[in-house]
């Protein structure tokens, strides 16, 4: 029968949260709390984080002490019918168990609130050429089928293409609720290893492509003074329309304060171009400001955690041995076709899992 054990720290932190609820109602019920607006919204609020914590310790509980009684049962020298029945009993409660505290960890986890945004992606060829840009385009293509199976929509903002069928650079923004949350772990640099087309002594090689993926910013969140941009129009270059090369439509806005370059050449008109870099701007601006937070949060843990840094080579897809790696979790799947199409959620869970068990070990 498998043991389940409960996590102390865990426990812990449950009761800790029923105390608070229990002193949260008191203050609620004071006069002086009621007469007070500003300070009766902000125990509104914490009352309705902490009510389904208190809610869900109890059915944890529960569930354990009927744990105890299955187990017990199961192991007495009573009637066989009546001890397998305890047993398949445990076996259920088991898996209750570690249900109740897979949510309890995810409750008790600060909701970052850029989660429920859409998701700017920005996908880069890097070292190895062409095909480099080959595999950037499969990554583009593998983003893009991710987000229609979940549902959403995909608007593209900025393409620079290389040779047929390659991607020097993409940025696409993928719509939906909760597209943020989903793809922020796809930030870093993706390995491929393989045979080139054009290998003739058959021989694997390996490049590189980069990915960002950043929660797309409103204006309330990052305010651009015009005053520190730097704007410039070029004429559009590579694959396109008839109005490719004759016009100055492609924008480049420069944030003088950070340096942040963004490019934009995909619509026809200026103005459409420089609304989508602004768009792009204000995003990386953000991520910017987030970044550096979480350094500052790292520094004071003394340990370096969550930064979104894009050195990092975060995944290695082996053609070969049709093995898919994520280094950060040592997790590999051997299903390069279907992962490249889009089915991605395997590895977006399992790195969902590892980043909630991270933050409920930064909290404890």
């Amino acid at each position: 029968m498998k043991v389940v054990l409960v996590d102390e720290r865990l426990v812990k932190r449950l009761k800790d949260a029923v105390l608070r609820l229990e002193a949260v109602n008191l203050r609620l019920a004071d006069p002086e709390a009621v007469s007070d607006l500003g300070l009766l919204r902000e125990l509104g609020r914490e009352h309705a984080q902490l009510e389904p914590v208190a809610k869900l310790a109890g059915e944890l509980g529960e569930a354990i002490h009927e744990l105890e009684g299955a187990r017990e049962l199961a192991q007495s020298q009573g009637d066989e019918d009546l001890r397998a029945l305890a047993r398949e009993e445990a076996e259920f409660l088991g898996r209750r168990i570690e249900e109740l505290t897979g949510t309890a960890r995810r409750l008790l986890i600060p909701e970052d609130p850029l989660q429920k945004r859409d998701a700017v992606v920005e996908v880069r060829a890097g070292t190895g050429g062409d095909e480099a840009g080959l595999f950037a385009a499969e990554l583009l293509r593998m983003y893009q089928r991710f987000a229609e199976r979940q549902g959403f929509s995909v608007e593209l903002l900025d393409l620079s293409e290389g040779i047929r069928g390659s991607v020097k650079e993409a940025i696409i923004v993928v719509r939906g609720s909760g597209a943020y949350g989903m793809l922020r772990f796809e930030s870093g640099v993706h390995r491929v290893q393989r045979v080139p087309e054009t290998e003739s002594q058959g021989r694997i090689h390996t490049s590189a492509a980069t990915v960002a993926v950043l929660p797309e910013a409103e204006e309330v969140d990052i305010k651009i003074d015009l005053g520190e941009l730097r704007i410039d129009v070029f004429r559009s270059s590579g694959p396109g329309g008839q109005s490719v090369n004759t016009t100055d439509s492609a924008v480049r806005i420069t944030h003088l304060p950070t340096g942040l370059v963004v490019s934009c050449q995909d619509e026809k008109s200026q103005h459409k171009n420089k609304g989508k870099a602004l768009k792009v701007l204000r995003s990386r601006l953000l991520a910017h400001k987030i970044a550096e937070s979480e350094a500052e949060r790292a520094r004071e843990r003394k340990a370096q955690v969550g930064t979104g840094d894009r050195s990092a080579k975060i995944r290695t897809y082996n053609f070969p041995q049709n093995r898919i790696s994520d280094h950060r979790i040592s997790l590999t799947l051997h299903k390069m076709e279907a992962v490249l199409d889009g089915e991605l959620m395997e590895l977006l869970q399992a790195l969902q899992l590892a980043y909630e068990e991270e933050r409920f070990l930064e909290d404890v």
